[in-house]
């Protein structure tokens, strides 16, 4: 079995032993979500950075100390959540929104009144989105990163079964908002 296909538990005890292969093959199962946790959180991308790096230290620190190796996703995403409260509460907050909110623009210089109609758009989404209830605001953020099921239910700690139907409804009720009174 090849270290991409290990199962996580396998992986930690190889990188306890200081087995190199098991921590790229850990490293590359688990960044992509800890970003996700991150830019959840409203982190811009470099203390993102921060959070994802802090996280994998932790992970050097208490590697010996993990009860079940075989929960290191769920351990890291805990992680990860607490790195990100520590980032956000130590950092001032910029009232400008994440970098991923903002919408790509075609070549050339962009006419008054697009810039207008964008800048609109884009405020009008940041207002719903930061009137949803924290849960919604931080599972749509997790989704803009593309991560799997099982990773946006470790990282918010909600049953892999509720991130569905939690994922409708935070939708619809972005899509209300954004619809305004009927």
């Amino acid at each position: 079995m090849g270290m991409r296909t290990a199962p996580p538990g396998e992986l930690v005890v190889r990188a306890r032993d200081g087995d190199e292969q098991a921590w790229a093959a850990l490293t590359e199962r688990y960044t992509e979500m800890l970003w996700a946790i991150g830019r959840a959180y409203g982190l811009d991308r470099a203390d993102a950075a921060d959070v994802v790096q802090l996280t994998w230290l932790r992970l050097v620190e208490h590697i010996d100390a993990l009860r079940q190796p075989g929960r290191v996703g769920a351990w890291l995403a805990v992680t990860a959540r607490r790195e990100a409260g520590r980032v956000l509460r130590a950092s001032w907050r910029s009232p400008c929104p994440p970098d991923d909110l903002v919408p790509e623009r075609l070549p050339g210089p962009p006419s008054p009144d697009r810039v207008v109609d964008d800048r609109e758009r884009l405020t009008a989404v940041v207002d719903a989105i930061g009137m949803l209830p924290d849960l919604c605001r931080q599972m749509l953020r997790l989704f803009a990163a593309s991560p799997t099921y099982a990773e946006v239910a470790a990282a918010l700690d909600i049953p892999v079964g509720s991130v569905g139907p939690t994922r409708a409804r935070c939708l619809a009720s972005l899509r209300k908002r954004l619809e305004g009174p009927a």
